[in-house]
C-alpha cells in the first residue's frame, strides 16, 4: 500500500458575502453663501458608510474592506443623533457595525431600514438571516428578502441572491438561475459576481463548461480588483487552464489578493515560495503564509502548516503541532486533512501506530468520496487492521477507488480476483 501525503493550494469558494447602499443622491459638503461649510453627521456617514454601488456615490462609498470602522461607527452614531428616524442612517449604521463584527448591535438598525424598504439593509440583513449572524437564522425569510433588493437592481443584493440558489440557502438550489443572477450583478459592476460567473463557466453550473468565458471573467474581476477574481485567475495561470502556465503572473495575483487579506491568495502564495513557482524558493515564507492563512480560519492554510510542522520545512519540526492542526482542519471536514491523519496512524513512523484511530479519520475523507482513502480503508478491512477483516466491504470500497481510477485499489482487485477461493470449514472466504 503507498500513503501519499501532499501539498494542496487553489482552492477558492465562491461564497462571499456584500452589501452595498440604495440611496437618492446627497451633497457631502453644502454649499452656502459663505462658501463650504462643515459636513453634517448625515453627510459624513455617508461618506465612511455609503457603497460605491449606489447611485451618485460611485466616488465617494467605500467598500467594506476599505472601511474606517472607527471613523464611520462614530460619524453615523452622531448622525443617528441628528436624525434618528432616517433609513439611509440606519442603514449606514448597520453596514458599519456589521463590518465590525458587532452583528447583534447592527440587527436592530438594519430591521428598521429594511422594513422602510432600503435595498442596504435588506441586503445585509438577508445575508445574516441566511447565516444566523447576531439574528434567528431563517434562510428562506432571508432570501426573500434579497430577493426583493435584488429585483430592484440593487447589485450586492442580486450577487447574494445568486449565492442562495447556488448554495440552496432557503431556496430549492438551482444553478441556471444562480448563473443569471451573478451576470446581472456583474452587468452592475459588482467585482465579486464576476468571480463567481467565471466559476459557474469553468465549473459547468447552469452554463456550459467554457474555460475560456471563466478566464475572461476572471480578467473582468481582476480588473476590478476582486480578491477572489485574482485568486481564480492565478489558479488558471498556476495550473496552465485555458492558458499556457504563468507562474509569475500567478504569483503576482496571489500576491494582491494576500494583501486584501483573501486567506486563499495567502495559502497559494506560500505553497508558490514552497515550490519555487514564480518566486525565489523560500520555505520559511512559505510557512509563514500559511500560517497567517491559518490563523485566519482557513483548513487549507492548516493542513498545508502542518506539513510543514511534520517536514521541518522552514519551521521547526513539531508533530504534535502538525496533528492540533490536522485535527482542527479535519474536524471541519477538510478533507486531504481526514486523510493524511490516517495516514499517519496507518503508517506509524511520525505517531506511534493506531490502526483503529487511522480508520477512524480516513473513513471521514472516504465517506466524501477520496479515492485515495477509499483505498486505504479497502486496505484496512482486507487485513483486519483496526477492524474487524471483512473481504466483501473491502472490495466494495476497493472498488469505488477504483472507478476513479486509483492504480492501487485496481491492482488490489486484480489481485483479489485472481486469487484461488478456498473453503474452510468455518465458511467460504477468499483470500
Amino acid at each position: 500500500m503507498s500513503l501519499i501525503k501532499f501539498k494542496s493550494g487553489n482552492f477558492v469558494t465562491q461564497l462571499s458575502r456584500d452589501a452595498g447602499v440604495l440611496l437618492t443622491g446627497i451633497a457631502i459638503l453644502v454649499v452656502g453663501a459663505s462658501g463650504v461649510q462643515a459636513a453634517s453627521g448625515f453627510d459624513s456617514c455617508a461618506a465612511r458608510a455609503a457603497s460605491p454601488f449606489e447611485p451618485g456615490f460611485e466616488n465617494v462609498g467605500v467598500l467594506l474592506k476599505d472601511m474606517n470602522l472607527s471613523r464611520a461607527i462614530q460619524a453615523c452614531t452622531r448622525a443617528m443623533e441628528e436624525e434618528p428616524d432616517s433609513l439611509q442612517v440606519h442603514a449606514w449604521l448597520g453596514r458599519a457595525l456589521w463590518n465590525d463584527r458587532q452583528a447583534q448591535k447592527a440587527a436592530p438598525h438594519l430591521r428598521i431600514s429594511a422594513q422602510g424598504g432600503n435595498f442596504l439593509a435588506m441586503t445585509t440583513l438577508g445575508n445574516m438571516m441566511i447565516d444566523g449572524d447576531g439574528v434567528e437564522e431563517d434562510p428562506a425569510a432571508g432570501a426573500q428578502m434579497l430577493l426583493v433588493a435584488a429585483e430592484g437592481g440593487f447589485a450586492p443584493a442580486q450577487n447574494s441572491y445568486g449565492l442562495a440558489l447556488d448554495f440552496g440557502d432557503g431556496l430549492e438550489q438551482n444553478y441556471v438561475e444562480a448563473s443569471r443572477w451573478y451576470r446581472r450583478a456583474a452587468v452592475n459592476g459588482y467585482p465579486r459576481a464576476m468571480s463567481n460567473i467565471g466559476l459557474m463557466y469553468e465549473d459547468g453550473l447552469g452554463l456550459d463548461i467554457d474555460l475560456v468565458a471563466a478566464f475572461a471573467w476572471f480578467e473582468k474581476a481582476v480588473a476590478a480588483n476582486d480578491a477572489a477574481g485574482q485568486v481564480n485567475l492565478g489558479r488558471m495561470l498556476d495550473q496552465g487552464i485555458s492558458t499556457e502556465v504563468d507562474y509569475e503572473r500567478a504569483a503576482n495575483l496571489y500576491e494582491m489578493a494576500a494583501e486584501q487579506g483573501n486567506l486563499y491568495g495567502m495559502n497559494n502564495l506560500g505553497l508558490m515560495y514552497e515550490l519555487g513557482n514564480g518566486v525565489e524558493q523560500d520555505f520559511q515564507k512559505a510557512a509563514g503564509l500559511y500560517m497567517q492563512a491559518a490563523d485566519g480560519g482557513l483548513s487549507l492554510g492548516k493542513y498545508n502548516l502542518a506539513l510543514s510542522y511534520i517536514n521541518g520545512a522552514g519551521v521547526e519540526q513539531d508533530v504534535d503541532r502538525a496533528l492540533e492542526l490536522y485535527t482542527e482542519a479535519a474536524n471541519a471536514g477538510h478533507i486531504l486533512s481526514q486523510y493524511n491523519l490516517g495516514v499517519l496512524y496507518i503508517e506509524g513512523e511520525e505517531v506511534p501506530r493506531d490502526y483503529l484511530e487511522g480508520y477512524r479519520w480516513t473513513i471521514m475523507a472516504a465517506e466524501q468520496n477520496y479515492p485515495s482513502a477509499q483505498n486505504n480503508i479497502g486496505f484496512l478491512l482486507e487485513n483486519g487492521f483496526g477492524v474487524e477483516e471483512d473481504l466483501p466491504a473491502a472490495i466494495k470500497w476497493f472498488e469505488l477507488a477504483a472507478a476513479q481510477g486509483n492504480e492501487l485499489a485496481i491492482n488490489a482487485l486484480q489481485r483479489i480476483n485472481s486469487a484461488p477461493a478456498t473453503t474452510p470449514a468455518s465458511g467460504g472466504k477468499v483470500k
